[in-house]
């Protein structure tokens, strides 16, 4: 729950000046008809819940509010930059690992084949790998009057913010993709030749996006009206 609520903050955080603002409706299906379109939209949600339940339960473990996880403890002993590792490192690999157990599960179960599943099940990954992409060392000195002789360090997850942005970035660049049979897979190549091969960090999507400045129930929009517009 609180890794899914982190996900609409932050989705609506970054989109509150967009035609689309990332608008939420009550009930299981939080942001309407848009998370299933195959839109660039879609990529987003999807990648934004996957980084932020991982985010919720990891920072859980490192809390020790789940007994069925802690610290990072395998990161021990002595750096090549001389510094001590100690402390709580967060545990990143068991928040993904239950990300995509949660994320990812329901969509296995409907078809690996199907064009929507495979964007949904990227789009997931790549914002786990945000995630871990951004892990920092954070450092603490001990010595006397301040003094640095010794260096503990760990390391953490970047502010989530930091995720939502290189997660916004992705969006804007997102590549749009077809499905193709190789051999005997299904695989999702760019439209154009003369887009960039995306990588397993960026976003792909399957249909244009809708105009979302008119209202239209039947696509879960709710349209711009009765919002402050920047006439730029």
């Amino acid at each position: 729950q609180r890794g899914a609520e982190l996900a609409v903050l932050e989705c609506q955080h970054q989109f509150h000046s967009r035609h689309w603002n990332c608008s939420t409706l009550q009930g299981l299906q939080v942001f309407g008809k848009v998370a299933i379109q195959g839109t660039r939209e879609s990529a987003f949600i999807h990648a934004i819940s996957a980084a932020s339940i991982a985010f919720a339960v990891t920072r859980a473990c490192s809390h020790g509010e789940l007994h069925k996880c802690g610290c990072n403890h395998k990161i021990r002993g002595v750096s090549p930059e001389g510094f001590q590792w100690s402390g709580c490192s967060d545990n990143l690999s068991y928040g993904i690992a239950f990300s995509q157990a949660f994320v990812d599960s329901p969509e296995r179960s409907r078809s690996v084949s199907s064009s929507r599943t495979l964007m949904n099940l990227h789009n997931s990954e790549a914002g786990r790998k945000a995630l871990l992409a951004h892990m920092k060392v954070e450092c603490k000195c001990h010595g006397v009057s301040g003094s640095c002789e010794v260096r503990t360090c760990w390391k953490a997850m970047p502010a989530f913010r930091q995720v939502g942005n290189v997660l916004k970035e992705k969006f804007e660049g997102a590549t749009e993709v077809y499905p193709k049979r190789v051999g005997s897979r299904k695989l999702l190549v760019p439209k154009s030749s003369r887009f960039k091969p995306y990588t397993a960090h960026d976003l792909v999507y399957l249909l244009a996006s809708p105009d979302f400045c008119d209202r239209d129930p039947r696509h879960g929009i709710f349209g711009t009206s009765g919002r402050q517009r920047n006439r730029t």
